[in-house]
């Protein structure tokens, strides 16, 4: 069977794909910048679902304090190992970030059933205890996002892709109104695999400003 069988070239050609359709049906489409591009195709490439063009939310000047952020040498905090897993740690560390789930971390398991809370609300509030500046990026559990916005935090921004059907269009939507950079997808999509995509579609970005 003729295929290719090259990764490169297989994601050239699905990005080169994707700009293509967009052309064709959506050419009224306009990106932001460089990176906004970038980051709706990867999410494109990642789901192979063009509706991510209407329902992903970035608030002002959000991709410019990731960057930042980022190049300070933030810490990530993701709401599961799934979305930890799909970050480029590569390009992390060369930025001199790095990345924490703490899902399965004792501390969490212990004291959220003792306060009748998710595991991913406790982890958020480990996270919070901790120093320096984070980047929040939640793919799965919606009451991670809640519990963010109930600490007033102040983080770097949050990434808020929480997928489902119970609660996960509402804590976008209480995200977005919140006033905290971030992006966000409106609706009930989302997922893990989204929030990574998201991060690794800015740090290839920066990349070549390393």
């Amino acid at each position: 069977m003729n295929y290719i069988k090259n990764p490169q070239e297989i994601e050239k050609n699905s990005f080169v794909i994707i700009g293509d359709i967009i052309a064709a049906e959506r050419p009224e489409t306009r990106f932001a910048s460089a990176m906004h591009e970038a980051v709706v195709k990867r999410v494109i490439h990642t789901t192979a679902d063009f509706d991510w063009l209407d329902i992903l939310h970035f608030s002002p000047d959000v991709l410019a304090r990731i960057a930042e952020g980022l190049r300070r040498g933030c810490t990530l905090y993701t709401d599961t190992t799934m979305a930890m897993s799909g970050i480029n740690k590569t390009l992390l560390k060369q930025m001199g970030c790095e990345c924490r789930c703490y899902i399965s971390d004792p501390r969490v398991v212990e004291s959220a059933p003792v306060q009748g809370i998710t595991r991913s609300m406790a982890a958020v509030d480990v996270a919070l205890a901790e120093p320096g500046e984070k980047l929040f990026v939640f793919g799965n559990a919606p009451t991670a996002l809640f519990r963010l916005l109930e600490r007033q935090a102040s983080p770097v921004a949050v990434i808020g892709v929480p997928v489902g059907f119970v609660g996960a269009a509402e804590s976008k939507d209480a995200l977005v109104a919140s006033g905290l950079p971030c992006i966000a997808a409106l609706g009930r999509k989302g997922g893990s695999n989204v929030a990574a995509a998201i991060i690794n579609a800015i740090l290839y970005q920066l990349r070549g400003a390393l």
